[in-house]
């Protein structure tokens, strides 16, 4: 079937419209023309010369072959030209008119007088569904030509999500992998080159010496190299928020303050915290203030920095809602990743309800945590 049809789409459109006229013109004179007039003869011929032209003007077509139907039964120009109108029109009201006339004319030349009423309403209602049927083709054709042309929509609109999802999913890559880069390996190189330096200053020996100059500037190399490369998959993979250096505790309390929940921040920690811990306990106070505001509307919150000795903390513990909570949309990824964090960094992070009906998230990593 689907070979018969691809074979029948390659013929060329004027090859199928002059067949079509030579098929009407022979039902045509199978009837015996000689009965009727000149000037019906003349109708019948414009009729099927007109079927060339049905795929531009359907609608005329079709009234140009009505006066067949007036001296055939079954005529294919009426047939053809119908279907033609079906297949190009979305206008059923035209349709089911245009099927009426068609049927209307090839009934009409039936006896009208009483004895021969019945017969012709049965004739009419045969010559209506006649009608109808390549109506209905010509209407389902376009209907599978529409359901196709959907179909190449949505699959088309699919290729371009998953296009866009991979894309995505790059992007997200690319980012957490210059983030990665940024906050360790360039906090260790520039260390190296931070002691090298210090090293090339103190040593005695002058190989040492060179030693040290050799390394303080290949690190100082790296880390321009590496630069640019953060640089690069940034631009290439996420927004450009994501080159904004990464928060520090100085930060803190900007953050409680634009937490958009009354919080209170109390303790203190030594400033010679490493830079990994500060963005932990960041980062720890920042998920918890925002599953406070999403999970416990109007809820107090507190903010507490400790040491504990040689270890360091933050606890953040809010009060009960005090308005019931919107269902909204969460990765229910935060803590994972917190403690993903921790665990790096050789520290715990606890996180459950307590007695009053409140929530705590407490954080321990060692102060040494580099």
């Amino acid at each position: 079937m689907s070979r018969a049809r691809a074979v029948w789409q390659r013929v060329p459109a004027p090859v199928v419209d002059i067949v079509l006229v030579a098929v009407a013109a022979v039902d045509v004179l199978v009837v015996d023309m000689w009965e009727h007039t000149r000037l019906e003869v003349t109708l019948a011929a414009v009729g099927c010369a007109a079927l060339a032209f049905r795929r531009r003007f359907p609608l005329g077509v079709f009234l140009l072959t009505l006066p067949i139907a007036l001296m055939q039964d079954v005529a294919v120009a009426v047939l053809a030209a119908l279907f033609t109108l079906a297949e190009r029109s979305r206008n059923r009201r035209l349709l089911a008119v245009c099927v009426v006339l068609a049927a209307v004319a090839s009934s009409t030349p039936w006896p009208l007088a009483a004895e021969y009423r019945t017969m012709t309403l049965v004739f009419f209602v045969y010559s209506l569904a006649t009608s109808v049927a390549p109506v209905l083709f010509g209407q389902l054709l376009q209907a599978r030509r529409d359901l196709a042309r959907r179909l190449a929509e949505v699959e088309e609109a699919r290729e371009h999500e998953r296009t866009l999802h991979a894309q995505a999913v790059l992007a997200r890559e690319r980012a957490q992998l210059a983030r990665e880069m940024h906050d360790v390996v360039s906090h260790q190189v520039s260390l190296i080159a931070v002691r090298a330096g210090a090293l090339q200053v103190a040593a005695k020996d002058a190989d040492a010496k060179e030693a040290a100059r050799t390394i303080r500037s290949l690190s100082v190399t790296t880390l321009d190299e590496l630069r640019t490369m953060v640089t690069l998959l940034r631009a290439s993979g996420g927004k450009s928020t994501e080159l904004t250096p990464q928060p520090t505790l100085a930060d803190l309390r900007k953050l409680v303050e634009s937490s958009g929940t009354h919080t209170e921040l109390t303790g203190e920690l030594p400033p010679t915290v490493g830079t990994p811990a500060q963005r932990a306990l960041y980062r720890t106070v920042q998920e918890a203030l925002t599953n406070v505001r999403k999970h416990a509307p109007g809820a107090n919150a507190r903010v507490e920095l400790w040491q504990d000795g040689d270890g360091i903390g933050v606890t953040v513990t809010n009060t009960p809602p005090t308005r019931p909570s919107l269902s909204l949309p969460g990765s229910q990824q935060g803590l994972v990743g917190l403690r993903e964090r921790a665990e790096i960094l050789h520290g715990t992070l606890d996180a459950g309800p307590t007695a009053q009906g409140g929530y705590r998230v407490r954080l321990w990593v060692p102060l040494s945590a580099d």
